[in-house]
């Protein structure tokens, strides 16, 4: 699926709710994951509740993108440079909650460091502990580590340098 395509997908998804859309534009960050930033007129009917509506909003998107195009399910998209990640950002709400993620993450490594020891994040969904593991990746002597069941399920944010 071409990315106007994308694009003119959740422009009528997001018309059908009946709220006012500004703008959209499609922004790639990286090879494998797309943004597409969308202005509300009323935004909080997506993310307010700390953002089920926008989350439900990707979930449907990349739904309807896989049945579409059965090469990028899941499945397929491990291992794979095919898979294409999505990320729909509505008024910049992704893009503050990924900030402040990754300041998160910045600060419990920090403290790992300063303890020389094992630290545990609250628990998040997966998305947002991917965000963790991927901001902490070239760190050389921090490792990380998902843990636990459901909505349980945390990270945590192992030293692993010299004593």
């Amino acid at each position: 699926m071409e990315k106007t395509e994308i694009q003119n997908l959740i422009k009528e998804l997001i018309e059908k709710t009946g709220v006012a859309l500004k703008e959209i534009s499609v922004t790639e960050e990286g090879s494998k994951s797309v943004w597409i930033s969308v202005e509300l007129s009323e935004p909080h009917f997506f993310v307010s509740g700390s953002g089920e509506g926008l989350h439900a909003l990707n979930h449907l998107v990349q739904r309807i993108i896989e049945a579409k195009n059965p090469e990028r399910s899941p499945k397929s998209r491990e291992g794979s440079p095919s898979g294409l990640g999505l990320i729909i950002d509505i008024n910049g709400f992704q893009k503050k909650r990924i900030e402040g993620i990754r300041a998160v993450a910045h600060m419990m490594g920090e403290r790992a460091r300063y303890f020389k020891s094992n630290i545990e994040v609250d628990p998040m969904s997966a998305f947002e502990r991917r965000i963790i593991h991927e901001f902490l990746a070239d760190a050389s002597d921090l490792k990380t580590e998902s843990t636990g069941e459901g909505p349980s399920r945390r990270v945590v944010i192992k030293y692993i340098g010299g004593i």
